[in-house]
């Protein structure tokens, strides 16, 4: 009950004008910048490394927005998955090479962990005529798991893959013309990570992106989802060319040099609650 409450309120804001929406993501982010200290901590670690020439000033700044960012996206949430069809059509707007997504070719998206990037899901299964997938980590908490993957299956053309259940299906899916949303971009497994710099730090990266192009046969564009006052913009860019080569650890390290041109634009957009650098190369020390 503790846990559905706070979902069902976050359903209720589904009617209210988004400048209210945001002006209580203003509210919470700074409410959670305040209480969860441990997690400002990480927030604040990932822009020292990743931005050394900032002043403390500029950090403090940048994690506090990194904050409400985060709570806005959440309680966006409600009207994405349950205002009308019309609202959401309206607020979320595809921008780009958004031609790459048409026909059939296999096609992998690489899409960074940028707080809203459940608004581009939403753009990508609403307004065009193709059946996407994306692989998905379960919630820990099966109420909140379940909320989630209702509201990804909103527009019936997506197709959520658990990925504790094999990449067979998935594969089938990329090479039959399902687009994939991958987000490789996570600290996850170093056993099965290759360490490629991420702002001149070495970290953990698992090269999914260009593995799964090669197994695919697919091209590889970006879809990043940006919060703006009107809703959401979301860019897809050109597919990149020549891409994957044979050399896996220059296509990872490509990947997350490109990935920091994107965070650039908008910094305090980017998931940096994550542990990014959680697991250093030996010798390192842990950054936390």
């Amino acid at each position: 009950m503790l846990t559905r409450i706070p979902l069902l309120m976050t359903q209720w804001l589904a009617v209210f004008p988004l400048s209210w929406v945001r002006a209580l993501g203003w509210f919470m982010g700074g409410v959670l910048y305040l209480a969860v200290a441990s997690r400002r901590h990480v927030v604040d670690t990932n822009l020292r490394l990743c931005f050394p020439a900032w002043t403390q000033a500029q950090r403090r700044k940048q994690t506090l927005m990194c904050f409400v960012y985060f709570a806005q996206a959440w309680l966006d949430r409600g009207w994405l998955w349950y205002a009308s069809p019309e609202v959401t059509r309206k607020r979320v707007k595809l921008v780009g090479a958004v031609h790459e997504l048409d026909g059939d070719a296999p096609t992998l998206i690489f899409t960074p962990h940028f707080v809203g990037m459940d608004a581009g899901w939403v753009a990508l299964t609403q307004q065009l005529n193709r059946k996407f997938m994306t692989i998905y980590a379960r919630q820990t908490n099966a109420v909140v798991d379940a909320w989630i993957l209702k509201g990804r299956q909103r527009f019936g053309t997506g197709r959520p893959f658990d990925r504790t259940l094999g990449f067979k299906p998935v594969l089938a899916g990329l090479r039959a013309g399902e687009p994939l949303c991958l987000l490789p971009d996570m600290n996850y497994e170093p056993s099965e990570s290759l360490y490629v710099p991420f702002y001149g730090v070495p970290a953990a990266t698992i090269p999914s992106l260009p593995r799964v192009a090669k197994l695919g046969r697919a091209k590889v564009i970006v879809m990043v989802a940006r919060i703006t006052a009107q809703g959401y913009e979301i860019d897809i860019s050109p597919a990149w060319p020549n891409y994957p080569t044979d050399d896996l650890l220059a296509d990872t390290a490509l990947m997350n040099l490109r990935l920091q041109s994107y965070i650039d634009q908008t910094p305090a957009q980017y998931y940096w609650v994550h542990k990014r650098f959680k697991d250093p190369p030996p010798g390192m020390m842990q950054p936390y």
